[in-house]
């Protein structure tokens, strides 16, 4: 029945739980009783935002399911495909914003469909990274599947590469960095994307990217036990890469050919590979022979930031960047040659707002903005910084040669009682043995100190930090360049 009267309508509305019923009373009381017209109840409910034009006009049209998915709430759809829905939600028992990608209901009697789908759900709740879009459920409910995640308040890196024609050389390395070191930590899982693309990286309001849509992705044999080894096929375009360079299932390699198409779009602004529908023209090799070379596309590039893309995307996969912790390291050393925007090519010494470089750090922190106060903090004080948020890969960093700092610096500012254990390493792991380290505690963890452990090169600071006292500490700790 679709609803006439207000009355109805709120019968409705409160056995479906979609408005709470003391909301409910005081908006008929208001509309001027329960025989006035539903349509007068339902605007006053949108307007009041307790109810969606989504929910309403599907109500009207009398569907009475699919407003709920496991514990998350149906609020409106925000993107389709030909597979699946998208909607933003949320949460019954929280009131957390949540994204909800439901398959289509054609699809729901299709087992390789479901199976897919499923396979796409369990990858991503197995999956926990900043820089990954987080999966928090995977069901079925009303004749298909769903899976509730993580929702991004942002949009598509193509979009926003489409808005703004294409970023700058920093904030495109930035970008870089954050999605490789995502899929850094992956592929260390054994699991590999095998669908990257632009529309499959959602850039926060915040400007952190998160890669989404791990429904392709394949486990090697390297892969973890809770993941197990699970056979899924490639996308038309990663055949068409592995045929041509007579590589079969190279996905590691192949994930970050295609990420360096990602950081060709973003410096660019246009797509390296003719974009196309057409599979038979996907699945042609001579598309890949016909990318025009980044440095010609545009002029403004950097040549060493041409060259790192060159080299994820080299058409020969032993000549390719090996494994996405190399593409890390040669982000990292691009982001510290441009830091500031400078665009200068690396010399010997590097000026600062100090004099010459005294010196090289690791930061590690998680918050944009906190990174970039250490960036100038440190950058004033004379050293040159990197920065990466994850302790452990700092931790492997350091453990191979040459290193790739003077000192580790970890803040517990987001990183809490990890950022310790990471730098408690420092000290009871030989391996170690020689690093220098800084814990830079916030201003209200004063019980972080007490599980620190410090020596005669491992040093504990609190914030606010003293220029004097850090650039002392850091003399210390670092021996004078000569």
């Amino acid at each position: 029945m679709i609803p006439s009267t207000a009355e109805q309508l709120a019968q409705i509305l409160a056995h479906l739980e979609l408005v709470a019923a003391s909301d409910l009373e005081l908006a008929v009381r208001e509309i001027g009783g329960p025989q006035r017209p539903a349509t007068e109840l339902g605007t006053l409910l949108v307007r009041r935002e307790l109810l969606t034009g989504y929910q309403l006009e599907r109500l009207q049209h009398h569907e009475r399911d699919g407003f709920y998915y496991g514990r998350a709430k149906i609020l409106y759809q925000i993107g389709a495909g030909s597979f699946a829905r998208v909607y933003r939600a949320v949460h019954r028992d929280n009131g957390g914003c949540l994204a909800v990608k439901v398959l289509r209901k054609r699809y729901g009697t299709d087992p390789e469909k479901q199976k897919s789908f499923q396979h796409e759900g369990e990858m991503g709740r197995l999956l926990r990274h900043p820089h990954i879009v987080a999966i928090e459920d995977v069901g079925r409910e009303h004749d298909t599947s769903y899976i509730t995640m993580e929702f991004v308040e942002g949009q598509t890196l193509r979009e926003l590469v489409r808005i703004r024609k294409s970023l700058d050389v920093g904030k495109s390395l930035e970008l870089l960095l954050q999605m490789a070191s995502a899929l850094d930590y992956a592929h260390r899982r054994g699991v590999t994307h095998r669908d990257l693309k632009a529309s499959n990286v959602l850039v926060s309001s915040t400007g952190q990217a998160k890669i989404v849509d791990f429904g392709l992705a394949g486990v090697d044999d390297s892969g973890d036990k809770a993941l197990g080894r699970i056979m899924q096929p490639r996308t038309v375009d990663y055949a068409a890469l592995e045929k041509m360079a007579g590589m079969r299932d190279d996905s590691v390699r192949s994930d970050i050919y295609f990420l360096g198409t990602i950081a060709y779009l973003m410096l660019s602004g246009a797509p390296a590979l003719q974009e196309t529908r057409d599979r038979a023209m996907r699945a042609d090799p001579r598309r890949f022979h016909e990318i025009e070379p980044l440095g010609t596309r545009d002029s403004h590039v950097p040549r060493d930031v041409v060259e790192l893309v060159g080299r994820m995307m080299h058409l020969d996969p032993l000549e390719r960047l090996q494994s996405m912790a190399d593409v890390c390291r040669g982000v990292e050393h691009a982001i510290a040659v441009h830091a500031e925007g400078s665009g200068e090519a690396p010399r010997a010494v590097l000026a600062t707002d100090s004099g010459p470089v005294k010196g090289s750090l690791m930061v590690v922190e998680v918050s944009p903005s906190a990174q970039q106060t250490f960036r100038k903090f440190f950058g004033r004080l004379g050293y040159r910084v990197l920065i990466t948020e994850n302790p452990q890969r700092a931790l492997t960093r350091f453990a191979a040669t040459p290193q790739p700092a003077d000192a580790l610096v970890i803040s517990t500012h987001a990183l809490g009682y990890s950022g310790v254990d990471a730098f408690n390493q420092l000290t009871t792991d030989p391996t170690y043995a020689a690093v220098p380290g800084v814990l830079v505690a916030g201003e209200t963890q004063d019980n972080v100190a007490g599980h620190v452990r410090l020596d005669r090169i491992r040093r504990f600071v609190q914030l606010p930090i003293h220029t004097e006292e850090m650039s002392r500490l850091l003399e210390e700790l670092i021996p004078a360049r000569a």
